[in-house]
């Protein structure tokens, strides 16, 4: 089957094509048990201010300490996004006043990050492959939360988040659409998942995004670019994205100029609004911050992370690929999360891959996606699954009948063979009892044999009235060829 057609990437205004650009700061949660610079808890969802130290409340003489486990996942991260490790790093002091910021200012990198520039490879659904160059990745504390509905004149402020380490993945501007945003996104969590670095969930506010998007005309300089800060959601990013480009389009075709600012998303109107002029660099008074040594390790401390990584995505999918002679399509939605390529490569082991691919793909996700359950809430299990498969290969229950003995697993669980043989499911292979069904059939439709001997696309028919007959335990491909031999008598 021929790849569809790649669609074009430019947006029409009314006065001709205009070139999206946009680059994204992602900000990751790193997955560790404490913060950043002190010992307290990063565990979601405790009581306002429970997982609060002396040193994310900024008393006075509170020195920060680096938690290593911050600074092993970030590099981790890095070598994973095939990223350039930064022996010598620098955590500088960046200076803003905001309510839920108790020192004045976030413990940040700017010019000396721990990894610099780097690569990620994204599949695109029509077959391309885009490559998205990383800037840097740096180390940073996240601030507090302002909670602004529990008193009618007053903003209360939860801490619990202050001090939790971040890792900010920032691209270079080369995404080009809404959809590559998306996926580029989509990919760097997979690729956090797989680490084990960040959880990615992002209702819990682990992944979140700020996305710089501007428009051009095709060939022309950089335009103007307006920054959307904190999307929370890989489908926000998108609704973002094309709001932001309408909206900077209508501007500049109407003889506007665009505004270098910061703007917020509002998903439930699905627009952006203005939220403030963008800060530069400057505003920040960025300086080394004189209560942390430089941050710096060897090449021999890198060997050692990087010997340790797991497989990734796109090595996963090479090998599913060409050891499984899988689809490339197929390959990429098992590999999309570890625990389901990990699922597949059971089942499959010994079987046929490919039916395998199909059941974990069609029957397990399409029902854990119907029913809105998480992969690890799967009730079949893939000693289960692979039981099912053997069942078809060795011929003793249809493509039809697997799949109801598929749905009393989910719903009572059991032994998929101790399932069939107490309920009666064997598939028929009996030939002398089919072709009575067979004889059967074609007596009382004299009229439709007559058609189908003319018109072979009506034997479907007969198939169908045959497999109906025998509740689904005819052998298809017996009654396939009885049905041929018979019709063309």
């Amino acid at each position: 089957m021929a790849a569809p057609d790649k669609p074009s990437k430019l947006v029409k205004g009314a006065s001709g094509d205009w070139e999206v650009v946009i680059g994204m700061e992602v900000h990751a949660q790193v997955a560790s048990h404490a913060k950043l610079f002190s010992g307290a808890s990063t565990e979601f969802g405790g009581a306002p201010n429970a997982h609060v130290s002396l040193v994310d409340a900024a008393m006075p003489g509170m020195l920060p300490v680096i938690n290593a486990e911050c600074v092993r996942q970030a590099v981790r991260t890095g070598l994973g996004l095939n990223a350039k490790i930064n022996f010598k790093s620098v955590f500088d002091r960046k200076n803003y006043f905001y309510p839920d910021l108790p020192q004045g200012y976030q413990i940040s990198q700017y010019k000396s990050p721990v990894v610099g520039e780097g690569e990620v490879a994204v599949d695109m659904p029509h077959g391309e492959t885009i490559k998205i160059g990383i800037e840097r990745l740096h180390l940073e504390q996240d601030a507090g939360k302002l909670l602004h509905d529990r008193h009618p004149s007053m903003s209360y402020v939860d801490l619990n988040r202050s001090g939790v380490a971040l890792m900010e993945i920032v691209s270079k501007p080369d995404l080009r659409s809404s959809d590559e945003a998306k996926a580029y996104m989509s990919k760097l969590r997979t690729i956090m998942r797989y680490l084990g670095t960040c959880d990615g969930d992002m209702e819990k506010g682990s992944l979140r995004a700020d996305v710089n998007v501007s428009v051009r005309r095709p060939g022309a300089p950089l335009g103007t670019r307006c920054e959307i800060k904190n999307v929370n959601s890989i489908r926000f990013v998108g609704q973002a994205v094309d709001y932001e480009v309408r909206r900077q389009i209508k501007i500049l075709e109407d003889g506007g100029k665009i505004e270098q600012e910061t703007r917020l998303f509002d998903s439930d109107k699905g627009e952006t609004r203005a939220m403030r002029n963008k800060e530069e660099a400057h505003d920040y008074r960025y300086f080394p911050d004189p209560d942390l040594l430089p941050l710096e390790f060897d090449a021999a401390y890198v060997e050692y992370l990087k010997s340790g990584l797991p497989e990734l995505p796109d090595e996963k999918k090479v090998r599913f690929t060409r050891d499984f002679g899988l689809s490339a399509y197929d390959a990429d939605v098992l590999v999309s999360e570890r625990a389901l390529a990990d699922y597949f490569e059971a089942v499959a082991k010994g079987r046929d891959a490919k039916a395998a691919a199909n059941w974990v793909i069609n029957e397990l996700t399409g029902r854990l996606n119907k029913e809105g359950k998480d992969f690890a809430a799967s009730p079949v299990s893939t000693a289960q699954l692979g039981a099912v498969l053997d069942l078809i290969g060795e011929g003793v229950i249809s493509g039809k009948i697997a799949k109801d003995v598929f749905e009393i697993v989910w719903n009572e669980g059991g032994d998929p063979r101790a399932i069939v043989e107490a309920r009666g499911l064997k598939q028929v292979t009996d030939v002398g009892a089919i072709e009575k069904m067979v004889d059967d059939i074609i007596a009382k439709n004299p009229d439709k044999v007559e058609q189908a001997k003319a018109n072979e696309k009506l034997l479907g028919w007969f198939v169908g009235q045959v497999m109906k007959a025998s509740g689904g335990k005819a052998n298809p491909q017996t009654v396939n060829e009885l049905l041929k031999k018979k019709l063309k008598a």
